[in-house]
């Protein structure tokens, strides 16, 4: 008893070392928003430096500088938008390979992961040309047409094996009542799925979101999303560093807060079907 009791104490002193380890890097950019652009530069940073909201003053456009809220809508847009079309897309699928399995489902859900082994700048010219030939340069929707192909494979995957975890009894008793497939779907498998739906959500919201490199070179002004607006603090002239950790912390929230809000169901989710 005492040896596994140090053992637990042990294991939960790592997890706790772990966890300050990962959060110092986050608790250091916030810490560093609060600063000057003279107290952030210094060499070795210093800790007792004046705290000040200029660095927010100024992201928010106070001090005469570009507005963020155009590029937080886009982003917010895009994401939210693909994510919607990636659950409609894939929920069905999803069903047909692990409710109702297709012939040779596991050739089809490794062709879906193939999809994800292709360098993401090998597709970035042709998609150019198609932009350019087509009128949808500096255009939102083309940035959800392009979020929810790239994230569709993953969900699917994602969600194939969540699905698989539903009771099949339960689908049979609903098609005995004369239910059909969209009613099955909707009342009886996206309720039991709930949780694995959630934590293909989050992960679909969060890979949008944090898109930068189709979206730097497919938008410019009116299309502008979020990381995109942030790169534009690091400019010639040098590296605004309170700036940087500014813009950096206020486009993390909305990630932070949907990983927060839906925390519960994302555990449950991401632990479906690990213990039978």
């Amino acid at each position: 008893m005492r040896n596994v009791r140090v053992k637990g104490v042990g294991l939960g002193l790592t997890a706790w070392l772990a966890g300050i380890l990962f959060f110092l890097p986050i608790a250091w950019m916030a810490l560093t928003s609060f600063h000057s652009e003279e107290d952030a530069a210094t060499n070795p940073p210093s800790l007792a430096a004046s705290l000040t909201l200029d660095g927010y003053r100024d992201f928010f456009g106070a001090g005469g500088g570009a507005s963020p809220w155009p590029s937080l809508v886009n982003s917010t847009v895009a994401s939210v938008v693909s994510t919607l079309c990636v659950l409609v897309l894939a929920l069905p699928a999803a069903y047909a390979l692990s409710i109702r399995p297709v012939k040779k489902w596991t050739d089809v859900l490794f062709f879906f992961l193939s999809t994800k082994m292709l360098p993401v700048v090998a597709g970035l010219l042709p998609l150019y040309l198609f932009a350019r030939n087509t009128g949808l340069l500096d255009n939102i929707w083309l940035l959800v047409i392009l979020y929810t192909s790239m994230n569709l494979p993953i969900a699917v995957w994602m969600m194939q094996s969540f699905l698989a975890e539903v009771p099949k009894a339960v689908i049979e008793a609903a098609r005995i009542d004369g239910a059909r497939l969209p009613t099955i779907l909707a009342r009886v498998v996206a309720p039991i799925a709930l949780p694995g739906i959630a934590a293909t959500s989050l992960i679909c919201f969060i890979f949008s979101w944090n898109e930068l490199l189709f979206a730097r070179v497919l938008t410019g002004v009116v299309a502008q999303t979020a990381p995109v607006f942030l790169t534009g603090f690091i400019t010639s002239q040098g590296l605004f560093l309170a700036k940087v950790c500014t813009a950096s912390l206020v486009i993390s929230l909305p990630v932070l807060a949907a990983g927060f809000a839906a925390q519960d169901k994302l555990v449950q989710g991401l632990s479906l079907g690990a213990v039978k």
